[in-house]
């Protein structure tokens, strides 16, 4: 049997018919651009995640982009983020030509270690980029007080964690990812638990400031149309991908649970083999959290041997992700070497993405989890 990594084909034929109506919706008004679609999803972006305003735009790391430039972080400006992320974290900083400052992240949740924030501050620090990998939030009651001492802006990169909540209580719902801090940036490229059939991404803060100064930036800076107030760029949320949105956020929750289902179940089927092979390590949920799945990912001993077995075998993985930011050649000028950030770099060495989407059946679970104790039988 094989297991694919990934598979959207079974969501697309439940949704299939819906998708098509939406998107002829578009065809008939002809509205590519600035439709009503985009005000809809906005909408219901910013009440999913209990904030004020959203703003839809091209991507995620346009988002990051838009929500760093509408926070004034310009040249020479510092602004604290982790290693162990994807390259958009740390590249629209260095864009902006502000200065990526890398903190290092908690071994067991792989987010930003705030114990290590203090210490890297410095009179040029304007910002930290707090990331939600995999799904789960960061501890971010330290670092919004670090924020508050030092006044700087807390940008949420939760391009993995639409609908994650941190400090979950017996009586009350947590604070939803991207409502924490100042803006709180999502990606809704395919392959996230909300997926568009291209690129789209959104922002979303209670400021009412920030908010308008993202949807200024988004259209060249422009109002009115051809009149430009400040240099933006263009990032504007295409209405065809606002409609298909729109129809798959219906069915986030339900998604959404089906995720936390499969993760469950992992925990369960690997209950065996982690009383006999040492090092294997699974997700650990910390701080009350809501952690939405985005990738279920084990930490495990011969990390690459076990991938090249899992892929003879049929069974699809990722890394997410090989090599830290630090190390990365584009990030050359920073001056880091091997060594510098132990903890991302032994998280690069051992991590390991296994199979999870809404459709993937226990079958197939039991098929992973099954060959990955045929590995370790072999040793």
């Amino acid at each position: 049997m094989k297991v694919p990594f990934f598979d959207l084909t079974p969501q697309f034929s439940l949704i299939e018919e819906e998708i098509k109506s939406a998107m002829n919706e578009v065809f008939k008004t002809q509205q590519f651009i600035m439709g009503p679609q985009i005000e809809g999803l906005e909408k219901a972006i910013a009440g999913y995640c209990r904030t004020r305003y959203a703003v839809g735009v091209a991507s995620g790391s346009d988002a990051l982009i838009l929500s760093l430039m509408s926070a004034g972080i310009g040249p020479g400006d510092e602004v604290m983020l982790p290693p162990f992320t994807f390259f958009a974290t740390a590249g629209s900083v260095s864009r902006l030509g502000a200065i990526p400052v890398f903190i290092d992240i908690d071994q067991e949740t792989y987010n930003i270690d705030p114990s290590r924030i203090a210490e890297k501050i410095t009179p040029k620090t304007k910002a930290i980029i707090p990331v939600h990998l995999y799904g789960q939030c960061a501890d971010m009651d330290p670092i919004l007080q670090i924020a508050k001492d030092k006044r700087l802006y807390v940008i949420e990169d939760a391009a993995q964690a639409l609908g994650a909540e941190y400090r979950l209580r017996p009586d009350s719902n947590g604070r939803r990812a991207g409502q924490i801090g100042d803006l709180g940036c999502f990606s809704f490229y395919p392959t996230k638990n909300l997926g568009a059939f291209g690129d789209a991404g959104m922002v979303v803060t209670d400021n009412p400031n920030l908010a308008e100064k993202v949807r200024l930036l988004r259209v060249h800076g422009s109002q009115p149309k051809y009149f430009h107030k400040t240099i933006g760029m263009n990032s504007r949320l295409d209405t065809i991908q606002a409609a298909i949105l729109l129809v798959k956020f219906k069915y986030l929750e339900k998604w959404t649970e089906e995720r936390q289902k499969k993760a469950n179940r992992y925990q369960a089927l690997f209950h065996d083999i982690l009383s006999k092979v040492e090092g294997v390590k699974l997700p650990v949920i910390q701080y009350e959290n809501r952690h939405i799945f985005h990738q279920y990912v084990i930490r495990v001993p011969k990390r690459d041997d076990l991938r090249k077995f899992l892929t003879e075998q049929g069974v699809g993985t990722d890394i997410y992700y090989p090599l830290p930011l630090h190390l990365q050649e584009c990030f050359s000028f920073l001056k880091h070497r091997q060594g510098d950030f132990p903890v991302s770099e032994k998280a690069a060495d051992e991590t390991l993405a296994l199979p999870i989407f809404p459709e993937l059946t226990e079958e197939q679970q039991v098929r992973v989890v099954d060959r990955i104790r045929a590995f370790y039988g072999k040793l």
